[in-house]
């Protein structure tokens, strides 16, 4: 999961990133109410926030980086 947003252009990244804050703050809001079957779910979904706001920082920055298999 960490490396498939690379492959994404930077509309997507930002659609994905939008679409994943969405479900973040319905799952708070499930949160608060009590009904949740996974509460780690939180947990990844604010990592993978932050990864796609690391991508989008990047791209604007112009910053090209390698995957492992790359580096090889």
């Amino acid at each position: 999961m960490k490396n498939s947003f690379r492959n994404l252009s930077f509309a997507e990244l930002k659609a994905k990133r939008d679409e994943l804050n969405r479900k973040y703050m319905e799952l708070r809001f499930q949160m608060v109410i009590g009904h949740v079957d996974n509460p780690l779910q939180k947990r990844v979904m604010r990592r993978q926030i932050a990864r796609l706001n690391t991508l989008i920082a990047e791209h604007g920055l112009g910053i090209e980086r390698k995957t492992v298999a790359e580096k090889k």
